[in-house]
């Protein structure tokens, strides 16, 4: 049970910081899919997939004090930013290392955008439809979003990208 505790208090240890809980929820659903052993559960939501198991995962890491949550004020709305204490850090000492990719996956993913992340991972949703019909699908759900071709395809790059850190 703890295992699923220290996987994620590792990746937030090895991307630095976290900011955004939307942004938290995708590259740990994209790192899930790209076989790292997170064991949440997403389901399809307003901001692609979504996983309420992880929400209160992080809630509880908080509580424990090995994550720390704070707000960022920023305009109409707040972000919340994560990183990890020390206590945290002793905490995930204890557990087996990830594989020797997750770096780079993670670091991969904290440099996008949450809303880029938000493509890519209801793109990896959709991964089971041929090319076409995933663009199709992102264009049907995520119309308000207008993502554009460029986009489409830098979302592909990456997946593709991600795709030979796992091979390594």
């Amino acid at each position: 049970m703890l295992e699923e505790h220290a996987n994620v208090v590792k990746l937030i240890s090895l991307a630095g910081e976290v900011k955004g809980r939307k942004k938290l929820q995708k590259m740990i659903y994209i790192a899930k899919k790209f076989d790292y052993p997170f064991q949440e559960k997403y389901q399809f939501h307003m901001y692609g997939p979504y996983s309420e198991e992880l929400t209160l995962r992080v809630e509880e890491l908080c509580t424990m004090g090995f994550l720390a949550e704070r707000k960022e004020h920023k305009g109409a709305y707040e972000q919340y930013l994560y990183t990890v204490t020390d206590k945290g850090n002793l905490f995930i000492k204890g557990f087996s290392e990830q594989t020797e990719q997750l770096p780079k996956i993670i670091e991969a993913l904290n440099n996008e955008s949450s809303r880029f992340l938000e493509l890519v991972s209801t793109l990896l949703y959709f991964d089971e439809l041929e090319r076409a019909q995933q663009i199709l699908k992102v264009q049907t759900v995520k119309a308000k979003l207008k993502f554009t071709e460029e986009e489409m395809a830098q979302a592909f790059e990456l997946i593709e990208k991600l795709a030979t850190f796992k091979n390594c």
